[in-house]
């Protein structure tokens, strides 16, 4: 069988690159992701110390991860109903958000009360006492924030609200940038999950003047040689032919296929898909090779 060449051409999809703002970058430098990271281990031991001294149970808190996200990742990777505690800033607009469920912080309560460890499935929301009393455990937690953070954070954080749903609480916008470090805390035998939220035009400034990167004033070289020494696969092809699915089903042993491609016409070589140049087939020694004839080639398969 000989499969017949098609004269229509399917023109290869592009691929549009994201536009990235090095005004705005989305991630962190490694030194502000360590200064971060041992401030939120350190305010993690200094949270696990009041949790145990207000509930009366031996408590645990471990800072898991650091990350980066727009205000709108965070507020979809939470659960749809938790308790947020947003906290203010003096002299600014910016929010920070404090966020466990609300089961857990229940049993908080319970145990803050004198009653016995529960554990408790309703994700209800707060009576005004229980209210109150979450306030306050928040505003002790707010102030170990700060001596944690020490000059990253401005003086006098504060709670402000508290939302019971992820998906309308608006502590930032949308497409903000804000830090997020992920928490365990263990209280007796309940493992929960939590979250602190900082906006990141708030604390990277800072950490910019307290632990300030090394200046890079070549950073456009710097780049241009990374991508000039980025591994890239290179590959000799003939001119591609356009085939049906039934038709590349349906090849056996002995089929002849025919390429669109005449016998002086130069091979493509390719990189990801793009012709870079023309090439014709050589040897060099016991293996085979191809000898850069031109760049690319214009000529149309025919």
């Amino acid at each position: 069988m000989t499969v017949q060449e098609h004269s229509t051409t399917v023109a290869p999809a592009r691929a549009f690159a994201e536009v990235y703002d090095f005004g705005r970058p989305a991630t962190l430098a490694r030194e502000h992701s360590r200064v971060l990271e041992l401030a939120f281990e350190t305010f993690a031991r200094q949270w696990a110390t009041q949790l145990t001294a207000k509930i009366r149970v031996r408590s645990h808190v471990t800072s898991e991860q650091l990350s980066m996200l727009t205000y709108d990742e965070y507020a979809a990777s939470l659960p749809s109903t938790t308790a947020m505690v947003i906290c203010t800033f003096p002299d600014t607009d910016h929010k920070a958000v404090v966020q466990f469920p609300l089961s857990a912080a229940l049993s908080w309560i319970i145990q803050m009360l004198g009653g016995r460890p529960v554990t408790i499935d309703d994700e209800r929301t707060f009576t005004p006492i229980e209210q109150a009393l979450v306030r306050r455990l928040m505003s002790d937690a707010l102030e170990d924030l700060e001596y944690s953070f020490n000059r990253l954070l401005p003086d006098g954080i504060a709670v402000s609200a508290m939302h019971y749903n992820s998906q309308f609480a608006q502590a930032a916008a949308s497409s903000d940038l804000v830090i997020v470090s992920w928490f365990s805390i263990r209280v007796g035998d309940l493992v929960s999950p939590a979250s602190i939220m900082l906006p990141s035009e708030l604390v990277v400034p800072r950490l910019s003047s307290v632990n300030p990167t090394t200046p890079v004033d070549n950073a456009p070289d710097l780049m241009r040689r990374q991508v000039q020494h980025t591994p890239v696969e290179l590959a000799l092809r003939l001119s591609p032919v356009t085939l049906t699915p039934r038709e590349v089903l349906d090849f056996s042993v002995g089929d002849v296929i025919t390429l669109p491609h005449s016998h002086d016409k130069p091979l493509e070589l390719v990189v990801d898909g793009q012709v870079v140049a023309a090439a014709a087939v050589g040897s060099n020694g016991s293996r085979l090779a191809c000898v850069v004839t031109g760049p690319t080639t214009t000529e149309e398969s025919s």
